[in-house]
């Protein structure tokens, strides 16, 4: 995905973000994310779950930045291996996420899933809802 020109990394806590204000954040507790939001840039935190929320604490914190979830009928197919998700289920791999995401907006996902270990156990699982999400 580093490949890509229509994303950018940013290295915790090292690099300086931009501003956010433009952009929206994912998380779990958020008004849902719709095909409304297009003129929206997304900033993903990536990291294990303990990690994402320290630096989502940061980036609130440092930052006004508006934040929307996902269908909570999406589940992962990520075998996780850690308890510090709040609903193991619901929280969905970045890329996961990602790919959702730009369905919803209508977004170009084509090759976002190509690395992706789980790939096909994601996409059964979730066929029903990403056939109605654009």
């Amino acid at each position: 995905m580093e490949q890509r020109t229509d994303m950018r990394f940013f290295t915790y806590p090292k690099d300086a973000l931009p501003d956010l204000s433009s952009y929206l954040v994912l998380t779990i507790d958020a008004p849902p994310l719709t095909a409304n939001d297009s003129m929206y840039g997304l900033f993903l935190i990536d990291g294990t779950w303990k990690h994402a929320e320290t630096m989502f604490q940061q980036v609130t914190k440092q930052q006004h930045v508006q934040m929307r979830s996902l269908p909570n009928h999406f589940l992962t197919a990520y075998p996780r291996r850690q308890d510090d998700c709040s609903d193991p289920l619901r929280g969905l791999a970045s890329v996961e996420a990602l790919f959702i995401a730009y369905r919803i907006l209508d977004r170009e996902s084509e090759g976002l899933l190509d690395n992706y270990y789980w790939k096909e156990a994601f996409l059964k699982k979730n066929e029903n809802g990403l056939s109605s999400s654009g």
